[in-house]
Formats: structure tokens, C-alpha cells, sequence
């Protein structure tokens, strides 16, 4: 059970942090895209970052049963670190892409800045989820 437990959770952290590195070069395309194309750009990075909170919740989900079946305890540093920056993550999330890709949609929009920010938004988002990964890959002991 424990490798099942552990392939949904490769599986899931591939898919939660993927989606991310090929929404890279659509955040120039974006910049350039004018009218139909705009917005199929604006839904493929909707799609990609629904993709990711799906995938998450499975994420978590075999995290936590792997924590349970381990001999790791959830209070080892860097089961309390890859939460802490989860949490974080979760709440950049939320506020870091819907806001930013509905503000396209209005008429006077400074399209240059919204994907400025989209950019350091998606590269710090990456930077997190790489952060939680290097937690989950090194396990580093702290305290």
C-alpha cells in the first residue's frame, strides 16, 4: 500500500508543479494577444491552475497517509515546513491569478503590467512549490 501511497504522491507533486513551467511562455504570448486569442490563452492558464488544485488535494491527501504510515512524525521540520509553505502557497494562490486574469477582461486594462505581474506571480508561486518540493525530496532536520 505504502508505494501506491507513494506513486499518487509523485504523481500529484508532478502535476501540481508541471502545469507551472509550460504556463512560462503563454505569460508572453498573453502579453502579445489581442481579442479570441487572448482570452484562449486567459482559459488555458484558468485550466492549468484548476489542473494544479486538483492535484494538489491529492497531493495532500497521500501525504498525509504517507506521514501516517511512516515512521515520520508530523512534527519533524520538514513535515512542519512543507505545511507552513503549503498554507502560504494555498493562499497565494487564491489571490495571485483570478484577480490578475479577470482584470483582461476590462476594457481600459494595462495589458503590459497585468502580465508583469502575472510573471512574478507565476515565478514566485513556482519558487514556493519548488521550496515544498526540495522539503519533501531532502527532508532537511531542523530542530
Amino acid at each position: 500500500m505504502y508505494s501506491i501511497l507513494l506513486y499518487v504522491h509523485i504523481m500529484s507533486a508532478i502535476l501540481s508543479i508541471g502545469p507551472f513551467f509550460v504556463l512560462v511562455p503563454l505569460v508572453k504570448r498573453i502579453g502579445a494577444a489581442q481579442g479570441e486569442v487572448l482570452q484562449a490563452h486567459i482559459a488555458t492558464f484558468k485550466s492549468a491552475t484548476r489542473l494544479v488544485k486538483h492535484a494538489g488535494h491529492a497531493l495532500v491527501a497521500s501525504g498525509a497517509l504517507l506521514i501516517w504510515q511512516s515512521a515520520w512524525q508530523w512534527s519533524a521540520s520538514w513535515v512542519v515546513l512543507t505545511l507552513a509553505v503549503m498554507f502560504a502557497s494555498i493562499f497565494f494562490l487564491a489571490r495571485a491569478f483570478t484577480p490578475v486574469l479577470r482584470k483582461f477582461e476590462e476594457p481600459k486594462a494595462d495589458q503590459a503590467a497585468l502580465v508583469k505581474k502575472l510573471n512574478r506571480s507565476l515565478w514566485i508561486y513556482i519558487f514556493l512549490l519548488l521550496l515544498m518540493l526540495w522539503f519533501m525530496v531532502d527532508k532537511p532536520v531542523l530542530w
